[in-house]
């Protein structure tokens, strides 16, 4: 049987640039590919991929997607030293992993998210 090995979500942004720069300013990713029409990006950290892709006359609706980290509170103060505004400070949530969320200036939702430790 075929196994996924990977996801790469595409996230709606109005202003290319604008939207690279926060990746790469308060997020600390790194733009990996930038198509030459200059609409669509690619950004990059530890392995994850996000797609931006920008939306002219139109307004996208935004999307959320959930990224998993092994040190939620390390990145969680990173974050904070680079000025990151949250939607949510680190909350444990019902079905027992720990989140916090921030929405870009487009307002796509990024959920950084500890796996439950296993007993």
């Amino acid at each position: 049987m075929a196994t996924l090995s990977r996801i790469a979500p595409e996230l709606p942004v109005s202003h290319l640039n604008a939207a690279v720069e926060h990746y790469e300013q308060r997020l600390g990713f790194h733009t990996a590919m930038r198509m030459p029409a200059g609409d669509y990006a690619i950004v990059e950290r530890d392995g994850v991929a996000i797609h931006l892709f920008e939306v002219k006359g139109s307004k996208a609706s935004p999307a959320g997607i959930h990224i998993f980290t092994s040190d939620l509170d390390g990145l969680f103060a990173e974050f904070q030293r680079a000025g990151v505004q949250f939607a949510q400070g680190i909350e444990r949530k019902p079905w027992g992993n720990r989140d916090f969320r921030l929405k870009d200036e487009f307002g796509n939702e990024l959920k950084f998210t500890e796996p439950m430790a296993e007993d």
